[in-house]
């Protein structure tokens, strides 16, 4: 390097220099403003500070209490099961001919006996005919033949003609007798294939959806039938228990009869009433249940065969029992609890032990006592010697920003 480019370079590095050491005011101020923003940034985002904090920590909790209170408490089984009707039949014709008329309508209610249909009677009067004046001609000749062998008998006592001449008159009688027997079967035939031509209703109950047309042939070996009857009044749900439940139900049914409720799918609608009939005589080892029947009334035509519903069976009723709302139950390690408001409203936290369910209620078989308000809403918030606000029902919620609490399932 000459001695002028190190002149040239030196004289450029101290401009800046100069140039760097006269702007550190600005690198200041821009640290300061970057600082500060952090800063203010941090106070925003921090938790809320001792003063506020202790403050918050004073407030008492909003909660909704329920009453604990003494009662009955029923015990039920629940299952899912199907409406059976207690007899479907088919109804077929037994005769073969034309079907010549229906006396019925799709969906009709019947009653054992009515006419429903008629096949053609004609080939049928035309058989008793027949079978009648066979019948005749039969008579009379068995009548001729009794009369040859009375005077057979005569004769051979007057050793006048041979003894098998007198065993083959008897003969002649025993077989006109058979043919006259013959014959009335034939006239009997005759006449049940005129009395299978109405046909009638085996039992009572709604019909189907009509299956042949008139004009049609009809056979006796058809198997689609002519149409087919279900009994509906009364009617069957079957459904399945566990079989663990089993003991239980055979204890109860030696003491009373066991009442039984039919819901829809959603358990919401109460469809109908009536009694447990029977159960099976075996359990079904893939799925570890046995199957129930219960029989119902069905007066106004609620269950529908072949529809599903939610059986629900009352097995025992649990009396003089403490309940409380299940809302009020909380789960921990040790089991189930529950904050119990005190006269200074502050709240306790009880461990319990609980009994049976049913419809938002559970039944407490130890910790509580009828008459202790239990938290139903807001428990969430609550710990040992907490103190809380008993809201009425409406009243709004400051600690839950603005929300409507919701409505606390009352006991019972």
């Amino acid at each position: 390097m000459t001695e002028a480019d190190t002149e040239t370079t030196g004289s450029n590095q101290q401009p800046g220099r100069r140039y760097f050491f006269r702007r550190w005011w600005f690198w200041l101020i821009l640290l300061c403003l970057i600082g500060g923003a952090i800063a203010i940034w941090k106070k925003q985002t921090s938790p809320i500070g001792p003063k506020s904090g202790s403050r918050a920590a004073s407030l008492p909790t909003p909660v909704f209490v329920s009453p604990a209170r003494t009662g009955n408490m029923n015990l039920y089984l629940t299952g899912l099961g199907s409406v059976t009707p207690l007899n479907n039949v088919t109804v077929r014709s037994r005769v073969d001919g034309q079907l010549m008329a229906v006396h019925f309508r799709e969906g009709q209610n019947v009653t054992k006996g009515s006419l429903l249909a008629v096949i053609d009677p004609r080939p049928f009067q035309v058989q008793l005919t027949q079978a009648e004046g066979q019948m005749a001609r039969d008579r009379e000749q068995l009548n001729n033949a009794r009369l040859d062998l009375e005077r057979y008998r005569t004769l051979w006592k007057q050793d006048s003609i041979p003894h098998q001449q007198l065993d083959t008159q008897e003969a002649l009688v025993r077989q006109y007798e058979g043919a006259v027997k013959v014959d009335q079967g034939q006239i009997d035939s005759a006449r049940l294939n005129i009395t299978y031509s109405r046909i009638t209703a085996p039992i009572s109950g709604r019909i189907g959806l009509r299956l042949v047309d008139p004009g049609n042939m009809v056979h006796a070996a058809d198997t689609g039938g002519l149409l087919t009857i279900t009994q509906v009044q009364p009617i069957a749900v079957v459904f399945p228990l566990p079989e663990d439940s089993l003991p239980q139900v055979l204890q109860q049914m030696k003491e009373r009869r066991l009442p039984v409720e039919a819901f829809d799918r959603e358990m919401k609608q109460n469809l109908a009433a009536g009694e447990l009939a029977t159960l099976d005589n075996q359990i079904d080892p893939a799925t570890g249940t046995v199957k129930l029947k219960a029989v119902f009334a069905n007066r106004n035509g609620e269950l529908f065969p072949n529809q599903f519903v939610n059986a629900r069976l009352l097995l025992d009723v649990k009396k003089d029992v403490v309940i409380i709302p299940s809302a009020a139950i909380q789960r921990n390690p040790q089991g189930a609890f529950a904050f119990v408001l005190k006269a200074d409203n502050t709240v306790s936290m009880r461990q319990i032990k609980t009994g049976i369910s049913q419809g938002g209620d559970t039944s407490v078989t130890e910790g509580l006592k009828s008459g202790e308000q239990v938290v139903v809403d807001g428990a969430e918030r609550l710990r040992e010697g907490s103190t809380v606000e008993v809201r009425e029902l409406g009243q709004a919620d400051t600690g839950g920003k603005g929300k409507k609490s919701p409505t606390p399932t009352k006991g019972g």
